[in-house]
């Protein structure tokens, strides 16, 4: 009966000696496994601080009356509620040809994401404006040349048959502007992302005015004319991770101070301001300048 007693005992210690051991073996194997990183998901398109993109598009405009003040030698007057219009070019191959590009009314922009859904872009609106030829307007101020101011009837001018004034900027009405845009992902699948923006932008008017005032030779320069600012909001639709299709509508309000209206630099100008409405709509490209997993 002690031979059983202490055959039972070494065995039962060397099962609870094995089970041990195994348990040993298990606990420094988890204790020296190694360290595996957490794979980083890549973010949302236009979301994340660090992204950029690019876009290209053409727009549509229209712009408020306004009053148009002339000042030069021998003239000191202004048109009141003036109207105007924008002049898309027809659909063709000059929408895609690079070296004729600036014929259209187009739009760049280049944003870059300074935090999550917030960017800070730059852009140019080349716009395009033209004085309506056929309307009478009203007339206050002088003018010493009797054979323009006989023209004045009643307190009126009639511009219709372009020998008082031509007036246009239409290479272009050009807005180079910098804007804050706040970024929200609405639908976010695979391959397709909608993204939603708004924001406001302020910048420079660039002009090149086309203006032939009382048979003068035609005005037809660029300029630092004045300023602009403008609210907006887009439609971004974004496919396979990087490629977007923009749409985007602004208002805003155009004050130009100093436009050239004859070659002579001084003391010859003129003065407008304006609000305007703006659709455009165009392809872009969004990346990454962080890596991701």
């Amino acid at each position: 009966m002690k031979n059983l007693l202490v055959v039972a005992l070494m065995m039962s210690g060397f099962a609870f000696g094995q089970v041990k051991k195994d348990t040993l073996e298990k606990e420094y194997k988890l204790e020296v496994a190694p360290y595996k990183a957490e794979k980083k998901q890549k973010p949302y398109p236009l979301s994340k601080k660090g992204q950029v993109f690019v876009f290209y598009g053409w727009n549509r405009g229209a712009y408020g009356n306004s009053d148009i003040h002339f000042s030069g030698n021998g003239y000191d007057f202004q048109l009141n509620n003036v109207s105007a219009r924008d002049k898309p070019t027809k659909f063709g191959i000059v929408y895609f040809d690079p070296t004729w590009f600036t014929v259209t009314q187009y739009n760049f922009r280049i944003g870059y994401f300074i935090k999550d859904n917030l960017a800070i872009v730059l852009g140019v609106d080349h716009m395009k404006y033209v004085m309506k030829q056929n309307q009478t307007v009203g007339f206050s101020g002088y003018i010493s040349d009797p054979k323009y101011a006989g023209m004045v009837q009643n307190g009126q001018v009639d511009l219709s048959d372009t020998q008082f004034l031509t007036f246009e900027h239409t290479d272009g009405l050009n807005y180079e502007n910098l804007g804050l845009e706040k970024y929200k992902n609405l639908i976010h699948k695979k391959n397709i992302d909608l993204v939603w923006s708004y924001g406001a932008g302020i910048g420079v008017m660039f002009p090149k005015s086309n203006i032939k005032l009382f048979g003068n030779e035609r005005s037809d320069r660029f300029h630092v004319a004045g300023m602009g600012t403008d609210l907006r909001s887009s439609l971004n639709l974004v496919f396979w991770k990087n490629w977007m299709i923009r749409a985007e509508a602004k208002a805003g309000y155009i004050n130009m101070w100093d436009i050239k209206t004859t070659l002579n630099n001084k003391p010859d100008k003129a003065r407008q301001d304006f609000v305007f409405g703006q659709i455009l709509a165009g392809i872009g490209y969004t990346f990454n300048t962080k890596k991701y997993n």
